[in-house]
């Protein structure tokens, strides 16, 4: 048997170093001697036992090591290579009965990734059922449209030794409120889900994974502030965390932070290089500067884990910045099929209307108005088509009306309705809904918006007072820049779209004879 034992070994360290070519065939070499032995020298493992714990994938000891086990770490080696196929080829050769928490988790992963979702199911319910404070299990059956009531089921019913069935309620009724917020947030009630885990957050004061999914749902749901205050307590309690650090990103990204978002790349790099929220996080970084160069990372956390929506988010934005729809349109939809997600059926629709494909367009946002029927951003993204044509403006007035009443304080659901407005020449009323929303929050966007409707009706000193107070608020405000340049310009009474003498200057040596420019 020791050949078999040195092969295991052997396999162990190759696949620490990451050589997982090496360490397939290591591990096969030894599965084959396992086969070849006879089956009375397994009694010989006994004598082993006092040996040295393994640094394999699964940790085992020597005098552990079995066929299955074997089979389990060319499994890990099939993942790592991303070999899917092979991977479940693999580990589907071990019985279900023979199968540890582990592997039933790593093969309900496989079967989620091969669309085999009955079969990922009940591996996931056989996790829960040997365990049930697999978080990692209950967030997947609730991705996958298994009920809270269905899940719940699955947890023993009788209590721990020692204690009394009053204790034994109180420990399980956290991890039953955990259920319902998992499934709230798959069924996309956000709301619902917040609710639960603020709840669970005071049974359970600054733990990191629930302050974390706090974070996500705020993001996803627009309280960008709270969201941002929620993941920077969460890097105050533990600065080496990475997941949802992404997320964080991009609101930093939103905010037009740089400085903190360029503190956040270097930490994430540092923490961790070969995981895709330090790639998504860096794509975020130079999204502004050099567009390429931020498409090059995100696809490199794509190819890092090819299932992390924010990476396809990201590199669909991307394409459309670049004025690449069509690509685009790949992306958002890679997204869509990880999860439904409101940010791939915004960049979806914008991506169709940037093609002019305005069916396609109204058919997504439709599809994310069912899937969230709740939702005030499902309902503006509907209002955004209709708005894309001038006959559909009324709908989209509808629509826009109905997500302000769904949602009061939804901020892009009141500068489109407001742009609406101004496009169909009442002024006045965008005005007026402009300033109600002032009053109540003090946002740049809302200052930009005012300001640029006011410049457009020629109430020059108005703007200027709302294009300064934009900047106040947030100075990397691009489009508050932008337009006091312009404002400016009016003020001074030069024409705002009039070239500048450097721009002239340049048209003129970009005429120049061509040896000139060799020259320079």
């Amino acid at each position: 048997m020791m050949p078999f034992y040195a092969g295991v070994l052997q396999g162990d360290a190759l696949f620490g170093q990451k050589e997982f070519r090496r360490s397939l065939s290591m591990y096969k070499q030894a599965l084959q001697l396992c086969k070849i032995i006879p089956k009375q020298t397994t009694v010989s493992r006994s004598s082993l036992s006092t040996s040295a714990r393994s640094s394999s994938p699964n940790n085992m000891n020597i005098s552990a090591i079995n066929e299955n086990e074997v089979k389990f770490k060319i499994t890990l080696c099939y993942c790592a290579l991303c070999e899917n196929r092979a991977a479940l080829a693999e580990i589907e050769g071990i019985p279900s009965k023979a199968r540890t928490l582990r592997m039933n988790l790593t093969i309900g992963k496989l079967y989620r990734i091969s669309r085999h979702n009955r079969a990922a199911i009940s591996c996931y319910k056989d996790c829960l059922r040997h365990c049930p404070y697999v978080l990692e299990a209950i967030t997947a059956l609730a991705e996958l449209g298994v009920s809270s009531k269905e899940i719940v089921a699955l947890f023993p019913q009788t209590p721990n030794r020692g204690r009394t069935p009053f204790e034994h309620l109180d420990n399980t009724r956290w991890l039953h409120r955990y259920v319902e917020a998992q499934c709230c947030i798959a069924s996309n009630d956000y709301k619902g889900g917040l609710e639960h885990f603020s709840d669970l957050l005071q049974r359970f004061p600054n733990n990191v994974h629930i302050l974390l999914e706090i974070a996500k749902i705020e993001a996803i749901i627009g309280r960008t502030e709270e969201a941002i205050m929620n993941f920077e307590k969460v890097r105050s309690i533990d600065p080496f965390v990475m997941t949802y650090m992404d997320e964080y990103a991009l609101l930093l990204n939103l905010k037009s932070d740089h400085s903190k978002l360029n503190k956040l790349v270097y930490d994430l790099l540092n923490i961790d290089p070969a995981r895709a929220e330090a790639f998504v996080a860096s794509s975020l970084l130079w999204e502004r500067k050099d567009e390429r160069r931020a498409l090059a990372y995100a696809e490199k956390s794509i190819r890092i884990d090819d299932r992390h929506i924010l990476g396809h988010i990201t590199k669909g934005r991307l394409f459309l910045s670049l004025n690449r729809p069509d690509t685009a349109v790949t992306a958002f939809r890679a997204a869509l099929e990880l999860r439904p997600d409101l940010r791939s059926y915004q960049g979806l629709v914008r991506s169709y209307l940037a093609l002019s494909k305005i069916k396609e367009a109204l058919y997504t946002a439709r599809e994310a108005m069912k899937i969230m029927p709740q939702s005030a951003k499902a309902l503006k993204l509907v209002g955004d088509v209709h708005a894309s044509n001038s006959s559909g403006r009324d709908k989209a007035r509808k629509f826009y009306e109905s997500s302000l009443r769904l949602e009061p304080g939804y901020l892009d659901a009141a500068l489109a309705l407001a742009e609406l407005h101004v496009v169909e020449g009442r002024t006045k009323d965008a005005v007026c809904l402009l300033e109600k929303y002032i009053k109540d929050c003090a946002d740049d966007s809302l200052h930009t918006k005012l300001a640029q409707v006011f410049a457009a009706t020629n109430m020059l000193s108005e703007a200027l007072s709302h294009y300064q107070a934009a900047l106040r608020i947030n100075p990397q405000n691009n489009a508050a820049k932008k337009g006091l340049e312009r404002l400016e310009k009016q003020m001074k009474g030069i024409d705002p779209d009039a070239p500048d003498e450097d721009e002239e200057n340049e048209v003129e040596d970009a005429e120049a004879d061509p040896e000139d420019n060799d020259l320079l």
